[in-house]
Parts: structure tokens; sequence; C-alpha cells
């Protein structure tokens, strides 16, 4: 019996919450574990690169006018500006990742996954920090931002916590492996009789 091309395509599960919460770390996670299942997105922006990324693998990173040629274009699903960065999704990275008969993840802003509820068929999942001082501390941590950007970020995410129960899923990042495990299950990832 031959089963029919949407039967294998594989769904999409879009991934928000502050920058701190652990949404990068759980899905790096998911990929280690599931490689023949789990894809992140890979979108794209106008940021500088951070120290260890590379293109094509962490971002696509673009000029602005390149951004926007893309946007007029059409080619993604959602955008967002950012601390004066622009972030974007593209469709065809998606369909790509679909069409293989994987799952694909899109690591996202609050603003991107507003764009794409009731847009699109997928899973919407907010990862929230324990509370706004652990995630001053993570944020500190990556010895990524300034002060004022850390403080601008923790602004944002009390904005970005009001808007979780828009989600169909929230899961609390205190614990790293509870959390884990929690998005394995509700991504229906668990592994049965030690199978991958």
């Amino acid at each position: 019996m031959n089963k029919s091309k949407t039967s294998n395509r594989g769904k999409v599960f879009v991934i928000s919450g502050p920058a701190g919460a652990g949404k990068t770390t759980l899905i790096n996670r998911l990929e280690k574990e599931f490689p023949h299942k789990v894809v992140e997105s890979i979108s794209c922006t106008t940021r500088k690169k951070r120290v260890g990324e590379e293109s094509k693998k962490h971002y696509y990173f673009l000029s602005r006018a390149e951004f926007i040629e893309l946007k007029n274009g059409g080619a993604f699903l959602e955008w967002a500006e950012v601390f004066g960065n622009l972030y974007g999704t593209l469709k065809s990275e998606v369909d790509r990742i679909c069409h293989a008969g994987k799952h694909a993840f899109l690591v996202i802003d609050v603003q991107g996954a507003e764009q794409l509820m009731g847009r699109i068929q997928a899973n919407f999942i907010f990862i929230s920090p324990p509370s706004m001082e652990e995630l001053r501390s993570r944020l500190e941590s990556r010895h990524t931002e300034s002060r004022e950007a850390i403080e601008e970020r923790l602004k944002w995410a009390k904005e970005e916590l009001a808007k979780s129960c828009d989600f169909d899923y929230t899961i609390c990042n205190n614990d790293l492996e509870t959390a884990y495990e929690e998005l394995k299950t509700l991504c229906g990832l668990v592994n049965q009789d030690g199978e991958k």
C-alpha cells in the first residue's frame, strides 16, 4: 500500500520564549538524540555573528538590503525586528525539512510566533525561565551582551512571559533534564524499546 507524500511529511514545532530561557540548548539536545527526526530551521538575521557562530549552520547572516529583498519577495513565513536586527524564517527552509519527513523546529521570538498562530499548522511551545532572577543570571553568564542590552532583554522578557498563555504548551525550564523530558514527550519523541 502506498502512503501519500503528505503522510510522510514532518510536523512543525514553534519554540519560543525569552532569550536565556534555554530554547537553543533544548533543541540542540533533541537534534543530537534524534538526528533522523529533528531539524532546527535555520533563520535569517541581519545581526553580527557571535564568536563561534557559522553562516548556514547557526543562521543565514544577511545584509539588511538582502533581508528586505527576501521579505519583499514573500520568502518568509514570519519575520520580526528585535533590538534593531531583523530575523526571519524562510518558507523554503521549513518546506525542505518537512518534505524530507523530518520535524522542523522553529526557534523564534514571540513576535514571530504570534505571526504564525492561526496561519500554519504547528505546535506552539513556550519555554519559560523559573524566575526573572535566574533569567538575568543566565544572560549574564553568556558574556555576549552589554549590561544595557541585558536590561533591555529582561524588560522585553516580561512582555513575552505575559504572552505565554497564547501558546499550546508552556515548559518551565527550572531543571534542564525535566524540561528536556517534557519537550520530548510533547513532541512525540519518546524512545520505544531503546530505539531512536
